[in-house]
């Protein structure tokens, strides 16, 4: 019998989490042939994290795997994504999209249900329990991919925890808020610039802090791939 080896799209986001999954994806011999990442038209940035699509560009480039964008309307977005998601199957050849949500239990059944109607598979290679979340903060910080903190839910952080980098002091002043420590609701959301996968590092200059709805963002104005 021949096994066909996964092929996989992964839902990325360009934060700490998405690089979770594709590190944990490829180590366990999952092909990750392209990056999948959402442009409500509303905003013209990233859904989620609000990023510019530039950035997630070279993302990409440093890691030599071609991001694709799926730009849809908020009412559409269902919709749109498995659409595009159908043309990037004949695409790419896929039989799998990979989404790298930690504990919700309503984002993982939008997701095998999106996956059903394309008729492939949906993984899930960060799938825990929400008491797990520190020790996944942890993983990541031992990971050797570097992160800083490009967004807050204000009603939770304030604008000191922007800019700030992924590392052991992070871990030990996030454990003294009352949220995930993961930030598995929005509560923070982070930018990987640099790591084991990346052929190139993203250096990250001359940033300003915008007001995004309910939320800050640290904007960077100056952005280059540099030779590692």
């Amino acid at each position: 019998m021949i096994v066909l080896k996964k092929r996989v799209a992964l839902s990325w986001s360009g934060g700490k989490d998405a690089c979770l999954s594709l590190d944990t994806l490829i180590h366990n011999g999952i092909e990750v042939v392209c990056l999948v990442t959402t442009v409500p038209t509303e905003l013209g940035r990233t859904f989620g994290h609000g990023e510019k699509l530039e950035l997630v560009k070279l993302q990409g480039e440093a890691l030599e795997i071609p991001v694709e964008f799926i730009t849809t309307s908020f009412n559409e977005y269902t919709e749109r994504f498995i659409e595009t998601i159908k043309t990037l199957k004949e695409k790419y050849d896929l039989n799998g999209i990979a989404f790298g949500d930690l504990y919700l239990e309503d984002h993982r059944e939008w997701g095998e249900k999106l996956a059903v109607a394309v008729g492939i598979e949906a993984l899930y290679p960060l799938w825990g329990e929400k008491e797990n979340s520190l020790r996944m903060l942890k993983e990541f910080l031992y990971s050797g991919y570097k992160a800083t903190v490009i967004r807050v839910r204000e009603d939770v952080l304030d604008e000191t925890w922007l800019g700030r980098q992924l590392d052991h002091t992070f871990f030990d002043d996030i454990q003294t808020k009352d949220l995930c420590p993961m930030g598995e609701s929005g509560e923070y959301h982070t930018f990987v610039f640099d790591g084991p996968l990346y052929k190139k590092k993203i250096v990250l200059e001359d940033s300003e802090i915008i007001q995004l709805e309910t939320t800050k963002k640290l904007e960077f104005k100056k952005y280059i791939l540099q030779a590692k």
